[in-house]
């Protein structure tokens, strides 16, 4: 195989590599611009409010100016006394907002970008010291609590993931001249789909179960959650790409070598030869043959000139190539 072959080996592992960049990429700009509709609908987790149904005498809260209005208002207007939107999209670095404008989304706020970020209903909704939160279960606060927790070990997962994949790709241009960058280039792409299956993990897991609790406990209110299909779709390819990438990379450091496999004969040139009788150095091929005698001297039989067998016998080849 040669240096085309090789590039053909190569080719394959570092298309995966890039698809799954690609997919990291796509991850990283859910929730990023309020007025793109493709970003909008990349998210992890989403909770609709439309149909909250809040019976205000129950509450129970603290008498104040905002809990007098939430008690002398219908369910509407509780939810714009907390200024309560129709949708909340939890996306990697931030959330959107918005509201129903026939039947499609409109998403009419995002949250500014924020390293580690979690979703805090508490903090978002404004229930904050009003004793709304205590509505909450306590199954679901802990739930939060390990939410916020294990965002920040997947966004780490992510962040690691992004940046050794693109080391990957370095990695792999030497993989083009050799095989033992084809290895380095499979370590380095074992650690990027590591933390890449660890970030799909953590997301997967922390959100269904984030979805549970959240139905759980606020499904009285008419407050539904559920998991962002376009998301988890991307993040799983991205998996796939990386996975299939590392098995390439893993054959390509066994195989796939780049050196030819025709032999060369004759001169460096690579020119093809065919063999040729040579002169007998016991005498000459197109005459008679002088021979020698002596002790350790055999001659030879039918004209096939035979080696000395004395104390120090040589290695002789009665047929040489010759170049065409």
């Amino acid at each position: 195989m040669g240096k085309a072959g090789r590039f053909a080996c190569i080719f394959t592992p570092m298309a995966l590599t890039i698809a799954s960049l690609i997919c990291l990429i796509i991850v990283g700009l859910g929730g990023t611009n309020k007025n793109h509709a493709g970003y909008n609908s990349l998210y992890f987790f989403r909770a609709n409010t439309t149909d909250i149904n809040v019976d205000p005498t129950d509450l129970n809260i603290p008498k104040n100016p905002l809990t007098d209005a939430i008690i002398n208002q219908t369910t509407d207007g509780v939810k714009n006394a907390l200024d309560i939107k129709d949708f909340y999209h939890v996306s990697l670095w931030n959330y959107c907002a918005g509201d129903f404008d026939n039947g499609k989304d409109k998403v009419t706020y995002c949250s500014p970008r924020q390293n580690e970020f979690w979703f805090n209903p508490v903090e978002v909704w404004g229930l904050n010291n009003t004793g709304v939160d205590k509505l909450f279960s306590k199954e679901l606060r802990a739930g939060l609590d390990a939410y916020q927790k294990a965002a920040k070990w997947m966004f780490i997962a992510y962040v690691v993931a992004v940046v050794t994949t693109i080391v990957e790709i370095f990695v792999g241009i030497f993989a083009l001249f050799s095989r033992i960058g084809s290895l380095a280039t499979t370590i380095v792409s074992t650690v990027s789909s590591f933390f890449l299956i660890a970030f799909a993990l953590t997301a997967t897991i922390l959100y269904a179960t984030l979805m549970g609790s959240f139905n759980g406990a606020v499904k009285k209110y008419n407050i539904h959650g559920s998991l962002g299909h376009n998301m988890f779709v991307v993040v799983w390819l991205a998996v796939a790409f990386s996975f299939g990438a590392g098995l390439f990379w893993l054959f390509s450091s066994c195989c796939c070598s780049g050196r030819s496999n025709r032999i060369k004969y004759g001169n460096e040139s690579g020119k093809k030869g065919k063999y040729e009788r040579v002169d007998s150095p016991y005498g000459h091929r197109d005459g008679p043959a002088h021979f020698q005698s002596g002790p350790g001297y055999q001659a030879p039989h039918h004209g096939v000139p035979l080696n000395n067998v004395g104390s120090k016998p040589t290695a002789y080849e009665p047929y040489r190539t010759a170049n065409v």
